[in-house]
């Protein structure tokens, strides 16, 4: 049966969704502006092998708002294993959580097992472009953080009652053309509101999201990759997502960087695999998600 309680992490609660089960604990984080509920199909095709347990990061879903860091997110992670009485969980995570996911394996090499699905920081440097000719690499990287900075400034507004039904609507039709599960799409959406004073706002609010954009602008996972004493997967995707298309080329050379970073860590780390999926995009947990369960696993069961 499934459970949904509130641990106590000390500095606030953190929202928890047991799948339940006897089997070997794996924990699953979801990415920034998303929730537990978006990760539901994935932790249901995964529960015949693992005791599945999801969870809101702070600042995210039921969650409580909390200064954001990763020695934060990580001490939330920490209480929910302990509260949670999961012995040696196994750690995977999208996105924002597959960063954490391998940053949890750097710090406790007594896992079974850390799996990132394209958790990667965004592109930011031209060094990190391969193949792009350096004045277009600065170009492509202005254009993406304007488009960044108009998204972010969306994070936290407070939504009209008028607005939301068709709020709600658009949900509805990303979820049609994106062959994801409608009533879990809409759950993640709904999740993240924030019903207060009579006003309607989105989590995670302007300054979450912004210490986030931070956070993943100045994080390296070459040096994690390289010394990780857990193992470790990362997945990687393939293709781009529709809103990517316009920027193809700086995130086709991002890609070639991301499985270089792989490849080099791989091969000082004999922990460190990779996996390119095919046709998959970033946004892989929806796409494919009987194919990541399969992947995670066959490498926590290797």
């Amino acid at each position: 049966m499934i459970n949904d309680r509130l641990v106590d992490a000390g500095e606030l609660p953190i929202a928890v969704r047991d799948f339940g089960g006897d089997r070997p604990p794996l924990l699953l984080l979801h990415g920034a502006g998303g929730n537990l509920a978006m990760l539901t199909t994935l932790a249901r095709a995964l529960r015949s092998r693992n005791r599945v347990i999801t969870m809101d990061l702070r600042g995210h879903g039921r969650s409580g708002d909390g200064a954001w860091s990763w020695d934060a997110a990580l001490g939330d992670i920490a209480a929910v294993t302990v509260q949670m009485e999961l012995d040696r969980p196994a750690v995977a995570g999208y996105s924002l959580g597959g960063m954490l996911a391998v940053l949890w394996g750097q710090r406790h090499p007594e896992s079974p097992g850390v799996v990132n699905m394209d958790g990667n920081p965004p592109p930011t440097r031209v060094e990190h472009l391969p193949g792009l000719e350096p004045e277009k690499a600065s170009a492509e990287l202005a254009r993406l953080h304007a488009t960044f900075d108009a998204a972010q400034a969306q994070f936290g507004r407070t939504i009209a009652a008028t607005e939301l039904p068709d709020l709600v609507e658009r949900q509805q039709m990303a979820a049609r053309d994106m062959g994801a599960n409608e009533k879990l799409w809409i759950e993640g959406f709904r999740r993240n509101l924030v019903h207060k004073d009579g006003e309607t706002s989105m989590r995670p609010t302007a300054e979450t999201s912004g210490s986030l954009r931070t956070l993943m602008n100045e994080l390296d996972l070459g040096p994690v990759y390289a010394s990780t004493p857990a193992p470790t997967l990362t997945v990687l995707a393939t293709r781009n997502l529709p809103e990517q298309e316009q920027f193809a080329e700086l995130y086709a050379a991002h890609r070639r960087h991301l499985l270089a970073q792989a490849e080099t860590g791989a091969k000082v780390n004999p922990r460190m695999r990779h996996l390119q999926l095919a046709d998959a995009s970033h946004a892989m947990v929806i796409e494919r998600p009987d194919v990541l369960a399969s992947v995670i696993g066959d490498f926590l069961n290797r």
